[in-house]
């Protein structure tokens, strides 16, 4: 990576860079279960205790490539969003006669969450700070303007924010206006969220076999069995939370566009630091252009910053090389300065992210999701005027098509 705030940048997960809970064993053998779940990120996890909420006695068991986690799940921006359309805009244009229901279930779908994770007692850093739309160039501002109404009649509880009102919430050279939606979008720790998850499946009697990828489904009796390396699952009914990886029934294959989107993770900032920016209120932040950036303040104050480029790779391939994109991690740290051009210095660069992203789904949503992502070695003292650290790559879940996130 070529920009000096990214020279002491080497990849690997920032999320997960952690003491991680044991990994559970790999199947071994013939099993059976009354649900299979395949997939241990978001898709499969919240699967597995849905269903245990709903019928204790059922038999359950989720089978998980590689850990827990560790793909889209792990590496998300952690923007935890009530819209299940892709944001408003777009749910209004596709699904105007259902966009009102839409809405109220999205709501509840976030209440849900919230109170899922205070009943298990989750730790996952959740704070309902809602989501700041922001206008980059003065074109943008007249869409922000029109769709405050039809904001507030589905039940939005949003604010249009002037110029000298929005650079005053947050002090970006940038900002001609903003909308702030107030509790429609809370941040989060992904992983956080899906060990918790996991624990709290584990608690009602779920099984876990990590390091068990499913390799094929056959029909057998009145239900299915799923093939894997070292054994199999017979099961009544089976769940597929494979995310942007080739889904192991081929007919689903075709409709995964895996597309690639990087961002960037600052040192944890200081009090001065802060003070530079404002920011107080900590909302998940996207501007309004088609190639937009998103950001977030983390909860030991770090901000991640990403999106812009938005990489599809020749047949929609998922590859390890694919994490890494220099050129575009250069092009979001000199983004990230244009911005903040208030900025007092940040800590010493340690990490980054890229993304990868099935279609369709909600962006960035701590639901159902998909990821992957990058962390950086602590820089010497003497870089601390630089600002955001390395690239940590991290994943989630948009159509293709769509500009939002």
């Amino acid at each position: 990576m070529g920009h000096p705030a990214l020279r002491d940048a080497v990849s690997a997960p920032f999320w997960l860079d952690r003491d991680r809970p044991e990994p559970h064993p790999p199947l071994r053998g013939a099993v059976s279960a009354d649900l299979a779940v395949v997939g241990g990120g978001f898709s499969g996890l919240w699967t597995a205790l849905l269903a245990k909420e709903r019928d204790p006695g059922l038999d359950v068991v989720v089978l998980e490539g590689r850990r827990i986690g560790w793909a889209a799940t792990g590496r998300n921006g952690g923007f935890c969003a009530a819209s299940l359309t892709h944001g408003l805009p777009n749910g209004v244009e596709r699904f105007p006669d259902e966009i009102a229901t839409l809405e109220a279930l999205g709501r509840a779908n976030l209440d849900g969450i919230e109170a899922t994770l205070r009943r298990y007692g989750i730790d996952c850093g959740f704070e309902r700070t809602g989501e700041l739309s922001v206008a980059t160039a003065p074109w943008q501002v007249a869409g922000l303007r029109d769709g405050i109404g039809t904001a507030r009649r589905l039940g939005r509880r949003v604010e249009f924010l002037d110029r000298d009102a929005i650079r005053a919430e947050v002090h970006a050279a940038t900002y001609e206006a903003g909308v702030w939606d107030r509790d429609g979008t809370a941040m989060l720790d992904p992983v956080r969220l899906a060990w918790g998850l996991a624990e709290a499946c584990a608690a009602l009697g779920v099984r876990f076999h990590e390091g068990t990828r499913v390799t094929g489904i056959d029909r057998a009796g009145g239900g299915l069995r799923l093939r894997t390396p070292h054994g199999t699952v017979t099961a009544a009914k089976v769940a597929l939370g494979t995310g942007a990886f080739p889904s192991p029934l081929r007919r689903v294959r075709p409709f995964i566009i895996p597309v690639y989107d990087y961002a960037l993770m600052t040192e944890p900032l200081t009090a001065g630091q802060l003070a530079s920016i404002g920011w107080a209120h900590r909302q998940g932040i996207g501007d309004s252009a088609n190639q937009f950036h998103y950001y977030r303040r983390t909860d030991d104050d770090r901000i991640l910053w990403g999106g812009y480029d938005a990489v599809y790779y020749n047949g929609g391939a998922v590859r390890l090389a694919y994490d890494q994109r220099p050129a575009t991690s250069d092009r979001l740290a000199t983004h990230f300065f244009e911005t903040f051009r208030s900025w007092t210095g940040c800590g010493s660069p340690t990490r980054g992210e890229g993304w990868w992203t099935p279609a369709p789904a909600s962006a960035r949503s701590s639901a159902p999701g998909t990821a992957g992502a990058w962390r950086t070695r602590p820089a010497s003292p003497a870089s601390a005027s630089a600002p955001p650290a390395s690239a940590r790559r991290s994943c989630w879940t948009c159509s293709a098509a769509s500009r939002r996130r």
